[in-house]
């Protein structure tokens, strides 16, 4: 145990002397200060502010999220390729992980004749990369594929989605509400193409995807966190939004987080044809 401990602040050692850091100032009580200086050994944590960082970060570990998954449809690559603001959604959605603390995003989709382009896009991304090609019945059988591949709460993104949010927001929302699942929102004047959420105050009451007409112009905008134990209800489910969704509004195990800017390309594409 010691060796592991001592392993892992080395790691941590060399992580930290390589970043610049902003400088603050705290108050603490004097014996918390007395422990924190008790562990600083001289070796690996020399000194009280990698101490305190050190601690900092263990004890923040279990509320925060390293996984994200980008569920994206073969038809969809070219999609993923076309340029947002001067960079592909692909690379905008990487960097949008990134910037929100992700370091790890795997990338469901199946093979096409683009495949070969978006790997050539991905592959110089900051982040730890994995594309997965499962050809699956809908997107939660595609995600049920890797739930081998997930250790704890994770993200998930549609590979049409276009955000730039806080993402660091959502997650803490998802703790703090401790549910199966919270599924980012926004509001619409026009619901066409669009799942439809029913809000019972930061509980999702109720779920339609796509309908006809709808009550709430809330929908959905294929963000979503989920508990890893999310896995034990896909017994007969294809569809996050047909099946999962509905299943988890009438659990009272879904919550609402409301992302402001969010853009579903393949819904714009669509309304302006």
């Amino acid at each position: 145990m010691k060796k592991y401990i001592k392993y892992e602040l080395l790691l941590l050692f060399h992580t930290l002397t390589k970043m610049k850091k902003p400088k603050i100032a705290i108050s603490l009580d004097k014996p918390l200060l007395d422990l924190i200086d008790s562990k600083v050994d001289g070796s690996i944590l020399r000194s009280r502010s990698q101490a305190m960082e050190y601690f900092l970060r263990k004890g923040l570990q279990g509320q925060s999220i390293d996984t994200a998954v980008i569920l994206l449809k073969g038809e969809h690559q070219s999609i993923a390729l076309k340029s947002i603001k001067g960079r592909s959604l692909i690379k905008n959605q990487l960097d949008f992980f990134y910037q929100n603390n992700i370091n790890k995003v795997l990338i469901v989709t199946q093979h096409t004749k683009n495949v070969n382009l978006f790997l050539n896009e991905v592959n110089d991304s900051r982040l730890n990369i994995e594309v997965i090609e499962k050809n699956a019945k809908g997107n939660a059988d595609a995600l049920e594929s890797i739930k081998d591949k997930i250790k704890t709460n994770f993200v998930v993104m549609s590979g049409d989605t276009y955000n730039h949010f806080d993402l660091i927001k959502m997650m803490k929302k998802h703790f703090d509400m401790d549910k199966l699942a919270t599924m980012g929102l926004m509001t619409r004047s026009e619901i066409k193409g669009y799942g439809t959420a029913i809000l019972d105050g930061d509980f999702i009451a109720d779920f339609q995807e796509k309908p006809r007409q709808s009550s709430t112009n809330i929908v959905n905008a294929g963000v979503y966190i989920f508990k890893k134990e999310i896995f034990e209800l896909f017994e007969n489910v294809s569809s996050l939004e047909k099946d999962l969704f509905p299943k988890l509004a009438r659990m009272k195990q879904l919550i609402g987080f409301f992302t402001f800017f969010t853009i579903l390309l393949t819904t714009s594409i669509t309304s302006s044809t």
